[in-house]
């Protein structure tokens, strides 16, 4: 089916329009796949061994084949490079493939399909079981693996070392990062150069700490009259602006604070002394009557007693 002919209206075609523009644009270093040039509902796709597993190191070429009814109906997988696991030219029957219709959900894809299917190369015993599949012992898969790298495509023409190279390896990458990090060291070392210049041509200097200590009690005024001018703190002005002299941080400029009097104010902290008096001045004295009234009650009670005597 050429493209020129294709329906744009579709929705298959929209969807695969949009999900080969999508893996055009996000490669993967796992797979590599796109639509044929004639039948975009026929797709090939090359896939990566999974790691630690007797396919690593392998590269698996397959068929993806889309229904009309795409995305709304699942895929079919047909394997066309030998591998020991899946049969060649033959549809695999796997959850996501046309064989479990009831499974398949229109959200997923091509990628989907693609990964699920590198997933499922690892399982072994009963899980493994189905259509499509085959029992290789490991030293078969691996042989097969390293055979796999070779492997040609009929219809593309290629290799599949050629269609999904291999990544770059660690020392590959270290030193391409070596290098970048040569290239960044001449203004690394400018910048630094630079910093130390500019510190050496302008130091600014510590502002040093003056602790001023402050008495914990205030002696009392006694005299309220006596106006007594009262201490201030010596106030110490440093400039760090200024260049030191002597090996100093700086100059510190004193100069004494103006006195402030003050009328007499009884400073709150008192004496014992002082407090008891007062506690006395404040404490009430009896009132008169009841004075009398006991002077008189009792010279009853003596006239009382005095009569019953006599």
């Amino acid at each position: 089916m050429a493209a020129a002919s294709l329906n744009k209206n579709n929705s298959a075609v929209k969807r695969i329009m949009q999900e080969a523009k999508e893996l055009a644009n996000d490669p993967s270093t796992d797979y590599a796949a796109a639509p044929l040039e004639d039948d975009i509902f026929e797709w090939h796709c090359t896939l990566r061994g999974p790691a630690g597993t007797e396919f690593e190191g392998g590269l698996y070429h397959f068929r993806i084949l889309l229904p009309a009814e795409y995305p709304f109906r699942p895929p079919s997988l047909m394997m066309l490079t030998p591998n020991g696991r899946f049969e060649l030219n033959t549809k695999i029957c796997i959850s996501f493939t046309n064989y479990h219709e009831e499974l398949w959900q229109p959200a997923w894809g091509v990628r989907t399909a693609i990964i699920g299917l590198q997933g499922f190369f690892p399982l072994k015993g009963q899980d493994a079981v189905g259509v499509g599949s085959i029992e290789y012992p490991p030293s078969e898969r691996k042989r097969l693996a390293a055979l796999s790298r070779e492997w040609v495509c009929p219809h593309c023409g290629d290799s599949n070392l050629h269609m999904l190279p291999d990544p770059p390896t660690n020392a590959s990458s270290s030193v391409v990062a070596a290098a970048a990090a040569a290239a960044r060291t001449p203004i690394t070392a400018s910048s630094a150069l630079l910093e130390d210049t500019t510190h050496s041509q302008i130091a600014t200097p510590e502002t040093p700490q003056v602790e001023i200590s402050i008495p914990q009690s205030v002696p009392q005024i006694e005299s309220s009259s006596e106006v007594t001018p009262e201490p201030q703190p010596i106030m110490h002005n440093i400039d760090p602006l200024l260049p030191s002299s002597g090996g100093s941080a700086g100059i510190i400029q004193t100069r004494q604070a103006p006195f402030v009097t003050r009328a007499g104010v009884a400073t709150p902290i008192a004496d014992a002394g002082h407090v008891s008096q007062a506690a006395r001045r404040r404490t009430p004295k009896a009132p008169l009557w009841l004075d009398t009234a006991i002077c008189v009650l009792l010279v009853m009670v003596i006239a009382i007693i005095c009569r019953r005597v006599t």
